[in-house]
This record gives structure tokens, sequence and C-alpha cells, in this order.
């Protein structure tokens, strides 16, 4: 390894950790902090444990961070000029078989009042009453939902519904008294065709509370924490704000590739295991009115925007744009597609420079050495062999989100946070009573799972222990002690500190992420 200065290693990791680094996917890369609203920040994706809900998958696609509740006038509206994305592999060759496309329109409800002049005036801020009453608001949004089989631009796609409605963001509790039904009343079925046979799924899109925690504060300076300390003796910096989400549950065989196929032990099915990951995309030009128009319908009128669709966002695992790419090369996996992760990223994945400035932080946390590292093969690209790994012989390594369909729920109280983790006794310090919760993360992604705790740790070599299938090289060491000789620090109970979010802090029923704070409080508080 080459030589640094601490004070060098010091400042690069407070780059590589910083509020576009830990705070999953929130501003993570150059190019995006220009474009918020196309900003994927989150992605859930997990086997719905609604009570009734067994048979479907959740998935769930935040856009737009760092949203302060009082954020008025204009608040949170999506990009009406952009098309926001869901992509399932269930094949695993990293290409997409079927995608929900989601495109947003701005609708202009002009509201105009006598104000001592010959005619109507148009009020100056959004709403002129209870925001229940539609009428009351001068802006809303509408979108479609389209499933498209096979590449993403194919002609085989079909529109899923009508047009649906999105709940206008939280503005304060006089203008929504009760905002949790108001927004409760935009959850929608979701007609899926023959493979939902009688089912069907649904979707929502509005803002909700984050979910993600972590001490960001800390964090910019200069990781100023205690990553063997408690878990919860920082802060949630993230605690008051808001997000978008895109959230679909759908029906699982509409998601499973129908073809059968070996599942080992001379077992033919189909393979149970799905991957996900979201895009946004933009047109390619963008014209400037230098005059924009008085808007009359929609309030697009200050850019004419034309040419192909050109990705500018993407997001499977969480964290791996922050702490696994080099700053250099974000903005190209923003902008690039899973089956060409290998070819593009292969030496951030094989040969990381986190833990290397781990170590030199926190010498009591040597760096692994089992270089390539195939255990972050395993747990980022591949997913872990019996748990959600494809069946497919010829997988094509590939970032994204990957679960296991078949693995069994947990109620909410019984999760771990630490997911499959919490299944190596040395890290299972989760609660007390949800041991070996193979339902959470990296098999997909739940509300509760604290993804930061757990990718720290498996980048310093927690997959290199026994008790969890992996395709792993780490060399055996201490065999009383049970310490791989490359991953010494493999045990370690790494933590950013932040006050985990566990399942119980989320609805149980669909969409999960909870109500959005209002803004027209002196203090966000948390909705009741």
């Amino acid at each position: 390894m080459k030589k640094y200065t601490v004070h060098a290693l010091t400042a690069a990791l407070a780059l590589s950790m910083s509020a576009g680094a830990m705070a999953s996917s929130h501003r993570e890369a150059p190019s995006i902090t220009k474009t918020p609203k196309v900003d994927a920040t989150d992605l859930y994706m997990f086997n719905s444990y609604e009570d009734g809900r067994e048979d479907y998958v959740t998935i769930i696609a935040n856009y737009l961070p760092l949203q302060d509740a009082y954020g008025g006038p204009n608040y949170f509206a999506l990009d009406d000029d952009a098309l926001y994305e869901i992509h399932i592999d269930n094949d695993g060759d990293a290409v997409e078989d079927i995608t929900f496309q989601f495109d947003f329109t701005q609708n202009l409800n002009s509201i105009e009042i006598p104000s001592g002049g010959p005619s109507k005036v148009a009020i100056p801020l959004i709403n002129a009453g209870p925001g229940a009453v539609a009428a009351n608001l001068q802006t809303n949004e509408s979108y479609t939902v389209t499933m498209v089989k096979d590449d993403r631009r194919s002609n085989n796609r079909q529109q899923l519904g009508g047009t649906y409605k999105k709940p206008f963001d939280n503005i304060g509790t006089k203008t929504f008294p009760d905002y949790k039904s108001y927004a409760d009343g935009f959850i929608s079925d979701l007609p899926l065709g023959s493979c939902a046979g009688t089912k069907k799924g649904r979707v929502f899109v509005g803002q909700r509370t984050e979910g993600f925690a972590i001490d960001l504060g800390r964090v910019f300076d200069l990781i100023n924490l205690n990553p063997l300390g408690a878990r919860d003796a920082g802060d949630n910096i993230l605690a008051d704000k808001n997000i978008t989400s895109i959230a679909l549950e759908i029906p699982k065989d509409c998601l499973l590739n129908p073809a059968q196929v070996n599942l080992g032990n001379g077992m033919m099915g189909k393979d149970p295991v799905i991957g996900a990951w979201t895009t946004a995309s933009v047109r390619q030009a963008t014209l400037v009115n230098p005059s924009p128009k008085t808007a009359t319908s929609n309030l697009s009128t200050t850019a004419k925007k034309g040419g192909a669709w050109t990705q500018v966002s993407r997001l499977g695992m969480p964290l791996v744009n922050e702490v696994v790419i080099g700053l250099k090369d974000k903005d190209k996996f923003n902008a690039s597609e899973p089956k060409n992760d290998v070819d593009n990223f292969k030496e951030y994945v094989f040969f990381p420079t986190l833990p290397q400035l781990i170590e030199t932080l926190y010498p009591s946390a040597p760096a692994p050495t089992n270089f390539p590292r195939q255990d972050l093969v395993t747990a980022f690209l591949t997913g872990v062999p019996t748990i959600n790994k494809p069946a497919n012989p010829n997988q094509v390594p590939a970032d994204m989100l990957r679960l296991n369909t078949s693995t069994p729920t947990k109620p909410a109280n019984m999760q771990n946070d630490l997911g499959v983790i919490g299944t190596i006794s040395a890290h299972n310090d989760g609660l007390p009573n949800a041991t070996g919760d193979v339902a959470g993360f990296p098999n997909g992604r739940r509300p509760g799972d604290d993804v930061t705790d757990v990718s720290l740790r498996v980048a310093m070599g927690a997959l290199c222990y026994a008790g969890l299938p992996a395709d792993v090289t780490c060399v055996p060491g201490d065999a009383e002690a049970g310490i791989p000789s490359d991953a010494p620090a493999g045990k370690a109970k790494l933590t950013d500190g932040a006050p985990p979010k566990i399942a119980t802090d989320f609805d149980s029923v669909f969409p999960y992420l909870t109500s959005p704070f209002p803004g027209g409080t002196k203090k966000a508080t948390a909705p009741q």
C-alpha cells in the first residue's frame, strides 16, 4: 500500500464519507448536485410483511434528498421533464427484464381572486385554503406507470391503469389537519394483467419521512466519530428531513422469470432471486427560454427539452457510489448500466481504498488483505450463495439490490436491523429477539435495516467469518479465536453511531415509510 500521511488520509476519508458519501445516495456525485429532483437517494426491496400480503414484493425508490419540511412556497415536486424508472433483472444477466417507468406532470390550477382592480389577480402562494380540497391548491402532480418488458426503451410496453395523483407535500397542520388520512387516499390499486391473476399491485408516490439515519455533522468534521463505540452514541442529523418516495407493491409472480431452472439438489423451478436498481433520465438537449410564457395548464414554460433519454442517476445497493467508487468515476457510475460494472469498476471492489483509510485512522481496526476482495464481490456484485445469489451459472456480476422472494418474512418487532450479518454471532448486536434474520440486508433491504453499519463491517471483512456461506478467499488464521489472518478486524462492531431507525419506527403497512414532517410548525416533530 502506498504510504500517506495521517493528515492526508484523514482528509481523504472525510471526503469519501461526507454528506454525499455516507448519507446513502444523497448528493453522491458532482453532477447530480445540480439536479436534485432526479437524485436517487435510497432503494428498498423486500418481501411484504403487511398481514395478508406475503405473496407481494415492495419496492421503494426515494428521490430528491434533504427536504426541509418548511420548504415553501414551491415545496418538492418531481421533475416533469424526467423519466424515473425501477428495473428488475430476473435471470442474473445484469440486464433489465422488467422496467416500471414513472412519467410525471405538474398541473396548474391558477387561483385568482379580486384585489381591488378591474379583474381578478393570481395569488402568489401554493394554496388558498385547506389542502384536502383540491380546488384550494394551485398545483398538483399526476403520473402514469408503464411496464416495459426486455430493454427499457423497447416497444414491448403496457401502461398500467390510467393517470394517478400524487398528494401535495405536507405544508403544515393548518393546511392538512390530518395529513396521513389525506395521503393514504392516494394509495392506488395497480392493474398488472395476466401475470397477477386475480391479484392487484399497489402504487404510491408522495412525500415521506426520511428513513435513513446517520450522524452527518460529525462525518463532515473529519470523521469525528467513535466507530468502535456504541451504536446510538451519536445523532441522526437527518431525523427531521423528508424525502419523496416512489413505491410499488407487485405480486411475486409478476417479477419472477417463468423459465424453469436448476435450483440445486436436483430441484427444478422458478429462480426466486430478483435484482433491482432505480434510475432517472433526462433529455439530452435543453434550450432555455429567455422570455418564459405565462403558465396555463402546467409549469414547464422556462425551457424546451429534446433528444434521447440520458441516464443521470443510478442506485442499486446502498453506499456503492459513495464509499466504493472513486471520485473521478462517480458521474460515470451514475450514467452506467449494471452489465458493464465489471469492465468499468472492478478495481474499486477488488481493491477498495476505504478499509485502508479506516485502518490508518483507527489502527485497532486493520484492513483486510484478502485481495482481490471476493467477499465484497459476493456482497455487492453476485449475492450470497444459498441466500440471494441467482441460480444462473453464467451470472454477470453487477451492482444491484438482490432479493430472494422465497425467504420467509419477519414481523417488524422480530426484525434484526443488521439483517444477514446478524446471523454471525460476532455481529449479532441488533434486537435481542431477532437472531438469524436472513430476510434483511443484503437480502433485499427493509426500511429498518442499518445499511451503514452493515456496509462498514462487510468492508472490514465480516463475511470472512464462519456462520455465513459466501464465496470468500479468506486465509484461516487463529483457529481458536476464529480470526482469519487476512481479515483480523472482521469481527469489529463498526458503527457510525447514529441511533438506528428500526423496523418498529416505520409503518407495517404499504408504503411502510411514515407520513412526512409538517412544515407549518416551529420545530419539526414526529407525526402521530
